[in-house]
């Protein structure tokens, strides 16, 4: 090639640059344009809208500003009349107006009585009727000079519908403790309004009683509210959430494939250390006794040795019974003993 044809080669390069330059600034020109006129932030908050976590206000640092809202309590049918007792269907309502049912068992006798809440564990819907769970141990109180109440919760006995999402359900289960705490000064205006009028309840003088899955809420509730009157509880599930939930999926029908579907998504917008009781246990100001049956097939003895450990760890103040060959529901020959104690306890520690 002669010096011409370089020379047109050169030109050629020169020239192939220079377009390809101009290209570039006015594609870089559009693309500033189109930045000024739709800006990235305004397309990502109109293309990509938030996710909602309305569940967010059940975590436990939250639930420590929860309002409580105090109802009316109304004072139903009689249930029962036993030695040393009397049972009544009663309802008081949610923050929300919901009405929630449950036992009511009072003593026979003229007085001034302090109040027990006692809170069942799990029970089948369709199975459960009021008073399951507790009955008994509210009879027991009721006849050694107590007022028990025990709340059905949404969706059981004669209370209106839960919510929909099984995770709020979950978490309404405190909110419902803490407001029936809160209605509990408007119980002398109930029994007045029933023609009770020779009992009345000293509703400063508080005592709460567990079992099982009613221990995990009422740890919760003593955790939350931080309240300072005596709780016992008899083979509480106490392990972290969600394991604490995921453990029993072996009992479902579908091995727990719908429970881990609904998990997976809770998680997917949760973080679910926040939901989990165990991991505020030093809120905890309330004196406990901890029942435990060695051979309980629900509750496993090293949740309980663990959460003694633990408590104690953290200053809270815990007295620990272990009952050999027990089972989970006391009825292996121990539940005298521990409802005998438990009643000790509570007669102690109330104020």
């Amino acid at each position: 090639m002669g010096r011409q044809g370089e020379w047109c080669k050169m030109m050629m390069t020169s020239t192939m640059k220079k377009i390809f330059i101009l290209l570039i600034c006015v594609e870089t020109a559009f693309i500033a344009y189109l930045l000024i006129k739709h800006p990235i932030n305004n397309v990502a908050k109109t293309s990509i809208p938030p996710v909602e976590r309305p569940l967010l206000k059940y975590t436990y640092k939250n639930l420590r500003s929860y309002k409580a809202v105090s109802s009316d309590i109304q004072i139903d049918k009689e249930i029962r009349a036993g030695k040393g007792f009397v049972s009544y269907l009663f309802f008081f309502k949610t923050d929300d107006g919901r009405k929630v049912s449950g036992l009511l068992n009072i003593p026979d006798k003229p007085g001034t009585f302090p109040i027990m809440v006692l809170i069942r564990g799990f029970v089948d819907p369709a199975v459960y009727t009021t008073g399951t769970g507790s009955q008994r141990v509210g009879e027991y109180f009721a006849s050694n000079g107590f007022i028990t109440v025990a709340p059905d919760f949404l969706g059981y006995g004669q209370s209106d519908k839960p919510v929909k999402d099984a995770f709020e359900d979950r978490f309404q289960t405190y909110t419902t403790v803490i407001n029936l705490l809160a209605s509990l000064k408007n119980m002398n205006m109930a029994l007045a309004d029933k023609g009770i009028g020779n009992i009345t309840v000293d509703a400063t003088r508080i005592g709460m009683w567990a079992h099982s899955n009613g221990g995990q809420i009422a740890l919760s509730v003593a955790e939350i509210t931080g309240f300072t009157y005596p709780l016992v509880v008899w083979a509480p599930v106490s392990k972290p959430f969600p394991y604490s939930i995921l453990y029993y999926t072996d009992e479902f029908d579908d091995g727990g494939k719908a429970l881990r579907k609904v998990l997976a998504q809770f998680e997917q917008n949760y973080n679910v250390e926040d939901y989990s009781p165990a991991n505020y246990f030093d809120w905890i100001k309330a004196p406990i006794q901890l029942h435990q049956g060695i051979s309980d097939e629900e509750v496993p003895v090293a949740w309980s040795d663990a959460l003694n450990k633990t408590l104690t760890e953290k200053g809270v103040s815990v007295d620990y019974y272990t009952y050999p060959g027990e089972n989970h529901n006391f009825q292996n020959g121990s539940w005298q003993t521990a409802v005998e104690r438990s009643l000790d306890f509570i007669k102690k520690n109330i104020k």
